[in-house]
């Protein structure tokens, strides 16, 4: 399976000729039309250990003008659990009485319920167009905001479903016949997560302890290339699509704060610290009528590893646009 994947992405970088921009995972700097309403359904998985991590979005994306696009995103996954792990924070009693906590070792692979994250919203104005003959360029800014509260145990923040927060970022994209690429830089501002229990079931005796999380502030830099593969040449809107694409999705996030009791402990644990790591994505997609899309891309790291990801992880979406009565549907 590696094989092929890989192989498909030598392919990829060596074709240049009509490509679609509809990256599986990935925003375009392009904009769904004004006054047209789409829906996207996803899902990724990947195996954590013996147990299968999921996450299903719905996501709804409108144009409010021929410029500005605006989404919102909801999503559940079985992530995380109803709380923050038992053994994240541990301690070490000194010789002279005193006591110092630090961060401990997570177990993974452990079964958590499903669970709804919360709500996610975006928005992308294209401030820059320049369009030739079968060929464009077009710049576009982003904004993002989450309400995600959940018990997220890494530092490594994503707002759709793991941490509250704000982002935003600059897209540019080209496309030129068959072939399309699109660089995407931007930083994630996550939230805190605080949460009190009472440790009687581990101490036997009625005790109160308040865990605050600020997750680590992330940069991003993705990098996509797609291809159309079929038809060779447009006779009509109702014939379907194939695209091939291969995506480079990298982060780089800060070390994780965290407080037990309102006192500042250390940070020892891999998962909290700060981390690099850029990812592959090889995906194939299907444009059925102009309209109906379905993506499948597959994942895997290339240069260290995700905190919150187990490799390979999968990706299916199937995606369709709503137009006004008074619109003519036209190529996506």
């Amino acid at each position: 399976m590696r094989i092929f994947f890989f192989t498909l992405c030598i392919i990829l970088l060596h074709c240049y000729a009509d490509a679609q921009e509809l990256f599986p995972n990935t925003e375009p700097a392009s904009n769904v039309p004004k006054g047209v309403l789409g829906v996207k359904v996803f899902g990724e998985t990947h195996q954590e250990i013996h147990v299968w991590r999921r996450m299903g979005v719905l996501r709804l994306m409108y144009g409010l003008t021929s410029k500005l696009t605006v989404m919102v995103n909801v999503s559940a996954t079985n992530h995380h659990g109803d709380s923050l792990p038992y053994n994240l924070t541990t301690h070490t009693h000194l010789a002279n009485g005193n006591t110092v906590y630090y961060t401990g070792n997570i177990q993974r692979g452990l079964n958590y319920p499903y669970k709804f994250s919360g709500v996610d919203c975006y928005a992308k104005y294209r401030f820059f167009t320049a369009d030739g003959q079968n060929t464009h360029l077009r710049m576009a800014v982003y904004g993002e905001w989450s309400n995600v509260n959940v018990t997220h145990d890494e530092t490594e923040p994503t707002l759709l479903d793991d941490t509250k927060g704000y982002g935003g970022g600059l897209i540019v994209t080209y496309l030129k016949n068959r072939f399309a690429t699109s660089l995407t830089s931007g930083v994630i501002i996550p939230g805190t997560y605080e949460e009190t229990e009472n440790l009687s079931h581990w101490t036997g005796i009625n005790i109160l302890t308040t865990t605050k999380i600020q997750y680590g502030n992330a940069l991003l830099y993705n990098l996509s290339f797609g291809y159309l593969l079929y038809p060779k040449k447009y006779e009509n809107y109702n014939q379907n699509n194939w695209n091939i694409y291969l995506e480079f999705l990298g982060k780089s996030s800060e070390t994780a704060k965290i407080w037990q009791n309102g006192e500042q402990i250390e940070v020892k644990t891999p998962l909290l610290v700060a981390n690099s790591y850029v990812e592959v994505h090889p995906g194939i997609q299907k444009i059925i009528d102009s309209n109906l899309r379905i993506d499948f891309s597959m994942g895997f790291n290339i240069v260290n590893k995700s905190y919150v990801n187990y490799y390979p992880m999968y990706m299916v979406a199937v995606q369709k646009y709503f137009y006004p009565q008074n619109k003519k549907k036209g190529k996506l």
